[in-house]
């Protein structure tokens, strides 16, 4: 099936791109295989992390489909475009047909995105993560490339105002090594690795600004209030 959708709506984010002078970093896009299924595990810091993680496949012509929470495709706007996109609604009251949707667009030879922590860190760490990318990736026999975006909650994340118009922030992409799939824990850790190389290549320090991590002298919760926060 053709992609109708997707095409014109990256054109789109690309304009928007340039209009903001967004200045992205795209790192380790020659990871992503250029044919045949792989599962895209990122971590989660802004509502609009999924238009950047599936701009670090761009340079591998390969289109993602992300999985992401099923009230999103019953929005009047941005349903019609997800599922047009072909993501994959999830469901967490029927979460097994979410995964057989996943498992058959990567035997398909689809890269399927995934957010293990399942929710935006407020702590912008990586949070523990959920079983399904790991699971997803061994079950299919095909890579996991673990993933980290930064940058990005400076524009709209949890608990914070959007700032769309916000003009020349840096974004980065760091797209890792293949993982064989092993564990969720391996997986946490990777994504950790990555997002700690991020932070501390990042060109503005960040240092007491709310977007930056306690542990690098940022005001954001440490994960232990984030945590308390996410449970009231």
């Amino acid at each position: 099936m053709p992609d109708r959708v997707y095409p014109p709506v990256i054109a789109a984010a690309k304009l928007m791109f340039r209009v903001l002078d967004l200045r992205i970093t795209v790192e380790g896009a020659e990871h992503v295989p250029t044919t045949g299924g792989a599962v895209l595990a990122s971590n989660h810091v802004s509502y609009l992390d999924f238009i950047f993680a599936g701009y670090g496949a761009q340079p591998a012509r390969r289109l993602v489909r992300f999985m992401a929470k099923h009230e999103v495709f019953r929005h009047r706007v941005s349903g019609p475009l997800m599922r047009g996109m072909r993501h994959i609604p999830v469901d967490r009251a029927a979460g097994q047909a979410s995964y057989q949707q996943a498992l058959d667009a990567l035997r398909a030879g689809e890269v399927v995105g995934i957010f293990p922590e399942a929710t935006i860190s407020r702590s912008f760490t990586v949070k523990e993560v959920k079983s399904g990318a790991v699971r997803l990736a061994a079950e299919a026999g095909v890579p996991l490339l673990p993933t980290a975006v930064w940058g990005t909650q400076r524009l709209w994340t949890k608990g914070r105002p959007k700032s769309l118009t916000q003009r020349h922030v840096p974004v980065t992409i760091v797209i890792g090594e293949p993982m064989e799939p092993t564990t969720d824990a391996a997986l946490r850790e990777r994504m950790q690795a990555l997002l700690d190389d991020a932070q501390a290549r990042y060109p503005e320090s960040g240092e007491g600004q709310w977007w930056q991590p306690a542990h690098l002298g940022g005001t954001a919760p440490t994960p232990e209030e984030a945590k308390r926060l996410d449970d009231r």
